[in-house]
């Protein structure tokens, strides 16, 4: 039998993390280090650091989730070493993606025997695909019609950022609708406004990002319809539903906005935001076959069999379909609509009760069948209650929250708002909270008013 000494272990057990000769001094932070160093070390030097971000539950400026069931989180660890592009090494996993996909079909009503698309990393790239797609076709056209390819345009409402990476990427005129008092979202007179031959699509938004409002697919399909009747010009719809297009399904059915309008050829989507699944996954339908141009399939062998590929990426992770897919069959039709109903609930008792604070004006308020479950408001016209947005935003940080002023794009530069977005996670008593301390804001404000008001630059807490 083994004969055992304290002493053979003393130095393990006296030897804390934080008394460690690698956290006695700093490590290295902007040159590649030299030596190695324990896991436990500098497990604690990355998670001390990232203990000054702040706490995501509390960033009510950001559309994507910050909760997910503890199964999900068991699925991304499962899923950490599976790369999504290797079909022939991860079949299954293919096979999951492949079912998303016949789902999502279902839900944004494809044609019977229509629908093909992929996941994404997120929803910009998917809505580059489709732009991409868009700009393929429209260049087909004009080549068999005898025309010029130099002079593509594309139609937005004012749209997030995502949409101006493509114009500009692509070489591609971006026509983006201003907003105007009174008018803060694309309308089908505007839209035709600016149609030519030379549009390669038109993008209305379900979720603007500014208000969270709906932009009107619809009507402005039946615009172009008509504008295609009176010219012979076909200009096809694509439609932005990164956050939309897993609310409006389930919370506003009598909505058409999806492919049960002809002039609708594809539809990207946000999962890792109102699909309720981790970061990292987004989605590209098209309509049928023939609006996705072959010149965007790549065949890829070197991983092993036949691989299509039509994402801009090439490897990434696999974890977030496979929670995608574990979202789809937990909750089904009815329990999304439980959980975005619940969102768009506490959406409404915000609106009421933050217009019942006095200095503010709500310009939306978050219905399931205008919108996204968001609300945003700026001041009263004409008050000064001795401070701006910014510095009101500014006095929410000091308790942790993210509520981010911001001012709106063109024409109303001058109008700054403020906005809630509720998600999965924000409960009815974390709103509570929050109204608690917007009341201890503006009690703070109001012993003592802004002498100097923070300006837009001023009021972020991140500068490179």
């Amino acid at each position: 039998m083994a004969v055992h000494s304290k002493d053979l272990i003393k130095g393990d057990l006296d030897d804390s993390v934080y008394s460690s000769i690698d956290l006695s001094v700093s490590m290295p932070k902007y040159k590649f280090p030299e030596t190695q160093h324990e896991p436990r070390h500098v497990y604690s030097v990355v998670h001390d650091e990232l203990m000054l971000d702040g706490n995501s539950r509390q960033n009510l400026a950001t559309f994507c989730q910050t909760w997910e069931e503890p199964e999900v989180h068991r699925l991304m660890n499962d899923c950490i070493d599976k790369n999504m592009v290797d079909k022939d090494e991860y079949p299954q996993t293919a096979e999951i993606e492949a079912r998303c996909v016949h789902m999502l079909a279902d839900l944004w009503n494809s044609p019977e025997h229509g629908g093909v698309g992929c996941s994404t990393v997120g929803s910009s790239e998917a809505a580059m695909l489709g732009g991409l797609a868009m700009k393929r076709r429209w260049e087909a056209r004009q080549k068999a019609n005898g025309k010029p390819i130099d002079r593509p345009n594309l139609i937005t409402g004012p749209v997030q950022i995502c949409w101006h990476k493509f114009t500009r990427y692509w070489d591609i005129e971006h026509r983006e609708i201003p907003m105007d008092d009174g008018r803060l979202l694309m309308t089908p007179e505007e839209v035709l406004k600016l149609c030519d031959e030379n549009t390669i699509g038109v993008v209305p938004t379900m979720g603007v990002t500014f208000t969270g409002e709906f932009e009107p697919v619809e009507a402005v399909s039946k615009a172009l319809d008509q504008y295609q009747e009176d010219t012979g010009i076909d200009i096809p719809i694509h439609v932005d539903g990164a956050s939309g297009g897993f609310l409006a399904p389930f919370c506003a059915p009598q909505l058409t906005w999806d492919f049960r309008l002809p002039r609708v050829k594809s539809i990207n989507a946000s999962g890792h935001k109102f699909g309720l699944s981790p970061l990292g996954v987004g989605w590209i339908l098209w309509r049928e076959q023939a609006d996705l141009p072959e010149g965007l399939v790549f065949h890829v062998n070197y991983l092993g069999g036949d691989m299509l590929d039509i994402a801009l990426n090439f490897s990434r992770p696999g974890g977030q379909v496979a929670c995608q897919y574990y979202n789809f069959l937990r909750l089904g039709k009815e329990g999304y609509r439980k959980v975005h109903t619940a969102c768009y609930e506490t959406a409404l008792y915000l609106s009421d009760e933050i217009e019942k604070l006095g200095p503010f004006e709500v310009i939306f308020r978050g219905e399931m069948d205008c919108g996204i479950p968001a609300m945003c408001w700026k001041l009263k016209e004409g008050l000064d209650p001795g401070f701006n947005l910014y510095d009101f935003a500014d006095r929410l940080c000091t308790r942790g929250w993210q509520v981010p002023a911001y001012s709106l794009p063109a024409n109303c530069q001058d109008v700054v708002i403020q906005r809630i977005l509720v998600r999965q996670g924000v409960s009815r008593d974390l709103a509570a909270l929050l109204l608690d301390n917007m009341r201890e804001a503006l009690a703070y404000f109001e012993k003592r008013p802004v002498q100097v008001a923070l300006t837009e630059k001023e009021a972020s807490g991140f500068h490179h």
